[in-house]
């Protein structure tokens, strides 16, 4: 397994592991293959666990809690909190008021079953709450041996440089990959001046850039990816033939269209560190794969040429959500 850092002093996997489906939003759920998927995910040296108290409204900790128990040791262990939920699951905001950052850190740490979060991140920034009150708060939980690093997710270049003078801020979530490529656009430069390391999410576009998904009946009907833009009417078929251009560049290279976005994705940096998705252990085996793709310039220019900034077709989220990124 190849190692990174995120910021100064946080050494992960080069791969780190995403939680969200195993227990929320696509679907079909099997606790039993997504425990054994992190088990797996352990012992092919992946440290990086990635979850949040809004996956399936904190069933997402509990199971993550459950996979890693008598396995602490060695892994890095990031949730998120400020997406707020009822016990429905309906959403009800984003809060970073500072004892609301508290509280859910306590309810975080008990689903957990842990004493201390390695990475910390305010999943959403609360346009509400100036966020030197929240990351202030936050801080008081480092300075308490609750938490151990701070993150953002999906913040403004602004707002991260806000933050990060109050407390360093260890690492930048959001969403990256062959068609999300927005961070270009000021994220990566502000997060390299200031030693932050970046974490990009969804660096498989949602699994939509491994060809495995052809119509929306390749969907459950109670997958959220129903209602993303980049899912409906005209744009899926133009985001296919996206998808078709990464077919034929993969297959050029003797991997799979999964392996051929991720190391794009690991190309961008030695500071980035993706964490694709899975619930099954196939795919997160195909996954891991990626590390041993190498990308010779010649390689880059032609995936540039097929999957330019803005070849995707449709915002990322529906319009409340593009609300919500960005602050």
């Amino acid at each position: 397994m190849e190692y990174r850092r995120l910021g100064p002093v946080l050494e992960v996997s080069a791969l780190g592991l995403g939680c969200m489906g195993m227990s929320d939003f696509y679907g079909h759920r099997d606790e039993a293959e997504a425990v054994a998927t992190i088990h797996r995910a352990l012992d092919r040296g992946i440290t990086l666990l990635d979850t949040a108290d809004m996956y399936g409204v904190g069933a997402n900790e509990e199971l993550v809690g459950r996979a890693i128990r008598g396995r602490r040791q060695g892994v890095v262990l990031a949730t998120k909190f400020g997406n707020v939920r009822g016990a429905d699951g309906s959403f009800l905001g984003v809060n970073g008021r500072p004892d609301y950052v508290r509280s859910a850190c306590e309810a975080s740490l008990r689903r957990l079953g842990v004493e201390v979060i390695d990475l910390y991140y305010q999943h959403r920034v609360d346009p509400a709450t100036p966020i030197e009150d929240t990351v202030g708060a936050m801080a008081e939980l480092v300075h308490q041996g609750k938490v151990r690093f701070l993150g953002l997710s999906e913040a403004a270049p602004a707002t991260i440089r806000r933050a990060h003078a109050v407390h360093p801020i260890t690492a930048l979530q959001t969403e990256y990959s062959l068609w999300s490529r927005d961070p270009e656009d000021g994220i990566l430069a502000t997060v390299r001046e200031l030693g932050i390391g970046f974490v990009p999410y969804s660096p498989l576009g949602r699994g939509f850039l491994t060809g495995q998904i052809k119509t929306l009946d390749d969907l459950a009907a109670d997958d959220f990816r129903r209602h993303s833009p980049r899912f409906q009417g005209d744009n899926f078929q133009r985001n296919l033939d996206l998808v078709a251009r990464i077919h034929d560049l993969a297959q050029a290279k003797g991997c799979t269209p999964a392996q051929l976005a991720l190391a794009w994705v690991l190309s961008r940096g030695a500071d980035i560190v993706p964490i694709p998705g899975t619930k099954r252990r196939v795919y997160l085996d195909e996954n891991l794969g990626a590390l041993d793709i190498m990308l010779d310039a010649a390689d880059l220019a032609a995936i540039d040429a097929a999957c330019p900034p803005g070849a995707a077709v449709g915002t990322r989220y529906p319009e409340a959500g593009m609300r919500a990124v960005g602050r």
